[in-house]
Order: C-alpha cells, then structure tokens, then sequence
C-alpha cells in the first residue's frame, strides 16, 4: 500500500525505466542543440529559433518545440518579446547572467520549469512544452506552451440526455479536469497524476473529494495504477484491463461516462474517478451492479419518473438476457405452459422448419449481431439503413422460405431491441454474451438448465469485487440505506446519507439532508 504522500505526487511523473540513457547538458551550446535533436531523431517538426542578445556580449540562447502540439498564439507573443528584448541594449550595464535576466525579466508565461538533462528537456517537448537554452548555462528553461489542435466540447454522443448538460468530455486532459473543476468548486477536490506507459508516456489524473472518498480505496488506485508496465496507453479502456478487480467476468468492474455531471456525482458519492489523456471516456471506481441501469437524466426529472424509466431498464435487462432461452426451452420441453391455441399457433409456423428452436435461435441471433456490427462499422450515414433494411428483408426472407419461424423473428427482434434500453453499452454487451450460454442451456435442459445457469450466474456475482466493494451491494451484503437510490429513487430531500461502503464514513450525510419541502407555514 502506498503511503499518503503517493496522493501528492507531481504532474510529470516519469515511468519505471528510462528507455534511454541519461545526458545532462554541458557549457557547450552547440553540443546540447544537437543532442536534443538527436534524441529526437531531427524530426520535420522539431523547430529551434536561435537567438543573440546585444548586451550580454552577443551570447546565443535557442527556443526548441515541436511544431502542431504548442499554442501559437503564445509562442508567437514570447518569440516577439525575446526578439525585442535581444535587439534592445540595456543601458547601465548588466548585473546579472542572461539565464537569470530571461527567467525574471522577459518570459512572461505563468509556468516555468528547469531541467539538468536532454532527456527531461526532450520529454517536456513532447508533451507541448518549449525549450530555451542558454549559452554557458547547465539548465534548460521549460515554458508551458501546451496547446495545439484539439477536438472542441461538445454534446456526448453515446450517452445522450433530454434533460441536462450537454458537454462531454474531449481527448485532451487538461479540458477534462476544467469541466470537472467548473461542476465542482470545492477546495477539497484533489488532482492526483501520474504518467503511464513507457512510449506513449500518457498522463492519467485521479479525481476524488478529500473527506467523501474512502483513503483505502484511493491508495489501492494508486497501487495498481503504479504496477501498471505497458509500452502504451491509448484508450482507458488499456487501464480498466489491468485495474479490475477480476479479469474473467462477463461483469463491468469499472463504470466509464463521457459525461462531466456524471463523473461528478459519482465524486460527490464518493467514488474516484481516473481520466486518460486522449480518449473522452473517464472511469468511475468503486461501482456497483445497479449503478449501470441508471442514468444522469435520473436526476434531473421528477422521482416518478425516474423510478418507472429504472424498472424499464431493469425489466429489459432480463428480457434481453433471458427471452430467446425461455422460447427455446418452453417451446422444446415445456410445450404444457402454453395456452391450446397460442401452442397450436406456434406448431402451425414450425412446421416445415428443418431446424430445431436453438439452432435457430443461434441462427437469427449470430445473424441480428452481425447486422448491428456491420451497422456501426458502416459509413454513420448509411450504416442504420444497412441495418435496419437488412434485418427486415433477411427476416422476411428467411420466413417465407420455410428456414425461420415468424414467432422467432418477433422473439430476436423484441431481445435486440430491449438490449438497447440498458444505458452501459458494457452491462449490454454482458447480457449479450450470457444469453448465448444460457440458450444452450435451455436447449439442452429446458428451464431446469436456465434456472441452473442463473443459481450460477448469481453466485459469480456475489464473488465479484469492484476495488474491495461487494458487486451486488446494497443486496449482498444487504444495505437498507442504500436502497433509496437503486430501483426506486427517493426524492432528493429524503437522500440523506451517501451510498455506504462506497464514501467515507466519516463523511456520511449530505448537506442539507432530510430539508421536506412544503408552503410557507407563515404564509398559509
């Protein structure tokens, strides 16, 4: 476990090994100008403005940055200030060195760093700094320069809203903790960062409220954070592998959200949240079961409302889990469970089929999956159209020549389509591939395999663990605090205390808690 001074640790926090050997920098001007473009590799976009300053017996200094990853706008006003600065003599004499005289006098930036060594220098160059090296000086000059072209905020678009904020996060880092900043204004809000992956060398915040969120849970981020050894990291979807608590699970461990009001109010729950410069989908640990069925736009409407649409969701979760297998198993071993004329129906649409009811269900769901991929890998103009189309002449295809039953066609269909309803495109997936295992089962079982593969399934959840937290909590363990925002969600002013097991206990009760509304008794 590491200790609390983990939490404190710097914005550039190099990896685990050094890739190449150290350099510092010499007296000698020329010398350091070529390392640092050797190391490198004399880029294209590696740019070096080399300057002489009048009064300082002409001594040279050079700006270094690598071009489409620095703002313009004050490289160009520093590039002026230093030019103006080096053809202006400073009249009665100078008192100190050139070093001291650009770092107090002329740079304006805000941030400013010093470094001993090319390889410092050369890493700060890559993450959109620039350079300045002085003739005869062992330090480097960092300036924050960080900018450059970048995807602008804009509305998420695949967890969209009614009701609510319409900002999503983007790629760069620093736009992501600002939205998070501007939601949250408290004092207490922690940065913690890190620098993952020896090639790509990504930063990666740690958001979390100092107080609300449980110090064990932060340390153990911190410690698989820091065990992490990769060549790169592209997507957060690199680090939720190496952090989850379970790697063989059909089950989320980790939540993730392109939304900045989402990620703050699982802060404001007490959960940490991990931000993965170049990619908009942040992660949310610890996370529950049920916190995959609801949605931001919970919060923003009336609780009636709320509670319904989470039935909806919960209800459509287990349809598109278990429909198909239910089909299969009733229509296979259990054909008594029908009504006489439903089951007459049925018999007249299968005559003539030459498959047995799994293979083709197998048949339609393999079929619909490749449909939906090939919808989403498709050109966003035509790919609904692909899909849509497709799926209703292969089905009515398929029906009229005898393969397909109709009754499967609506079966698949009604699955497909309640698969949409979940809001984690993750928990979605997971039902996908459960319901696979437990047609099997039912096809080779009937409903003695399905409630076999259930009794399972159940206990597999109960062993899950999202950073020490129960999976199925506030179920197992049995929470009855917590119940007021899980399937049914209480009005605000009745949310009096945060999710147990997940924020601090010591920080337990929200602000303002138990406030009913009502008239005014002085009024009425």
């Amino acid at each position: 476990m590491p200790n609390d001074k983990t939490t404190k640790q710097s914005e550039k926090e190099a990896p685990k090994k050094e890739t190449k050997p150290e350099q510092v920098l010499i007296p000698d001007f020329d010398i350091n100008i070529e390392r640092l473009h050797r190391f490198l590799g004399d880029g294209a976009d590696i740019v070096c403005r080399t300057l002489q300053h009048r009064s300082f017996d002409n001594a040279r200094y050079a700006l270094l940055y690598i071009d489409g990853i620095v703002d313009g706008v004050s490289l160009n006003t520093m590039l002026l200030g230093l030019l103006d600065d080096a053809n202006r003599y400073i009249e009665g004499g100078v008192e100190s060195s050139l070093y001291h005289h650009l770092t107090e006098r002329v740079i304006a930036n805000g941030k400013l760093g010093e470094v001993n060594s090319i390889n410092k220098a050369c890493y700060a160059m890559l993450e959109g700094s620039t350079i300045l090296v002085v003739e005869g000086s062992l330090k480097a000059i960092i300036i924050d320069t960080t900018g450059g072209k970048s995807r602008a905020v804009e509305e998420p678009s695949s967890q969209t809203v009614i009701r609510g904020p319409k900002e999503g996060f983007t790629e760069n880092l620093r736009t992501n903790t600002s939205l998070i900043r501007r939601i949250i204004k408290s004092p207490d809000l922690r940065f913690d960062y890190k620098m993952i992956g020896h090639q790509t060398r990504t930063n990666i915040a740690i958001v979390y409220l100092e107080g609300i969120a449980e110090v064990e849970v932060i340390k153990e981020v911190h410690r698989r954070l820091d065990a992490i050894d990769i060549d790169g990291v592209l997507e957060s979807g690199y680090i939720e592998e190496f952090i989850q608590d379970r790697a063989f699970t059909p089950f989320p461990l980790l939540q993730n959200t392109e939304r900045p009001d989402a990620a703050c109010a699982g802060i404001l729950e007490g959960q940490v949240v991990i931000i993965v410069s170049g990619t908009p989908f942040v992660l949310q640990a610890p996370v529950t079961f049920v916190k995959f069925f609801q949605s931001s736009e919970d919060y923003y409407q009336r609780y009636d409302i709320a509670t319904f649409l989470r039935i909806i969701r919960m209800t459509s979760f287990f349809i598109s889990m278990l429909l198909p297998s239910l089909y299969i198993a009733i229509t296979t071993f259990h054909q008594e469970m029908l009504p006489t004329s439903l089951l007459i129906s049925l018999a007249a649409q299968r005559e003539g089929i030459p498959f047995p009811a799994l293979l083709e269900a197998f048949l339609m769901e393999i079929t619909f999956e490749i449909l939906r991929e090939a919808g989403v890998r498709m050109p966003r103009i035509i790919g609904p159209a692909i899909s849509i189309v497709g799926a209703l002449v292969l089905g009515q295809a398929a029906v009229q020549a005898g393969i397909i039953s109709a009754a499967m066609v609506i079966v698949v269909s009604f699955t497909a389509i309640a698969s949409f309803v979940i809001p984690a495109v993750n928990m979605g997936v997971a039902a996908r591939l459960i319901r696979f295992l437990l047609m099997i089962l039912a096809g080779t079982f009937g409903l003695f395999g399905i409630m076999s593969g259930l009794m399972i399934l159940l206990a597999h959840m109960c062993g899950l663990r999202s950073f020490g937290k129960p999976y199925l909590m506030p179920f197992a363990p049995f929470v009855a605090s917590n119940l007021k925002d899980v399937l049914i969600r209480v009005p605000w002013w009745a949310m009096r205390t945060r999710p147990k097991n997940i924020a601090s206990e010591k920080n337990i009760t929200r602000a303002g808690a138990g406030q009913k509304p009502g008239p005014d008794q002085e009024g009425v």
